[in-house]
């Protein structure tokens, strides 16, 4: 079980902190990552952490959004800067690739 939380209204510029809550210990089993759905489009990958503790990220949101997650406290998170209008979406988080049930996802509304 996968809880996203974190999301809301923000003006562009701004910054948002979202959070995954794992019922399972899949981020020391599991590569995982952040996930992005924008109205019309489908859902794609824009954040990952290998077990390793690599990270990668999709060019768009490249030095300002950032992964990183808590094995101890079994969450990850995404901390995001200096969003703009097209960060506007749901996000999820899940293992990359998506194996695991979706959650219900957070919004994201990026708005002046």
């Amino acid at each position: 079980l996968l809880v996203e939380s974190g999301g809301g209204l923000v003006q562009p510029g701004g910054s948002l902190r979202l959070s995954c809550a794992a019922a399972g210990d899949i981020f020391s089993i599991y590569d995982v990552g952040w996930y992005r759905q924008a109205p019309g489009k489908q859902r794609e990958l824009v954040a990952g952490i290998t077990l390793g503790g690599g990270t990668r990220y999709v060019d768009s949101v490249k030095g300002r959004l950032t992964i990183s997650r808590d094995k101890a406290k079994k969450t990850l998170y995404l901390q995001m800067n200096n969003l703009k209008l097209e960060d506007t979406a749901v996000y999820y988080c899940n293992a990359v690739p998506s194996s695991l049930r979706w959650g219900k996802g957070t919004l994201v509304t990026v708005s002046s």
